[in-house]
């Protein structure tokens, strides 16, 4: 089982920056997968950037060259920098891993950009 606690999340002016802390209750070098869904009221829940095996890291396009994922393997925290963030930005963040077949999903952080 992964437990995983999101920080970082606010209000934010369009152009700004946040950045979100994800931190796994176990070594996130035994994690299959970990990154970063949003989902915006009305909406479905879409990755936002992700680690898959190793290192790689996958992006969705509307964030590419914008947002840039990271981690931490000694503090067991991965990273989400947002950069020149817009409007349609603002969404609940989650957390998530994949952990031996499983889903794991922090609680969420409330991401808001005013324009």
């Amino acid at each position: 089982q992964v437990h995983l606690m999101e920080s970082g999340g606010g209000l934010v002016q369009a152009g700004g920056s946040l950045r979100l802390a994800c931190a796994a209750s176990r070594s996130i070098f035994s994690i299959n997968a970990m990154g970063w869904y949003r989902q915006a009221p009305g909406k479905q829940r879409d990755l936002v950037a992700t680690f898959t095996s190793g290192s790689n890291t996958n992006y969705a396009d509307s964030v590419k060259g914008r947002f840039t994922i990271s981690r931490d393997n000694a503090k067991n925290t991965v990273y989400l920098q947002m950069n020149s963030l817009k409007p349609e930005d603002t969404a609940v963040y989650y957390c998530n891993a994949h952990y031996w077949g499983n889903d794991y999903w922090g609680q969420g952080t409330q991401v808001t950009v005013s324009s």
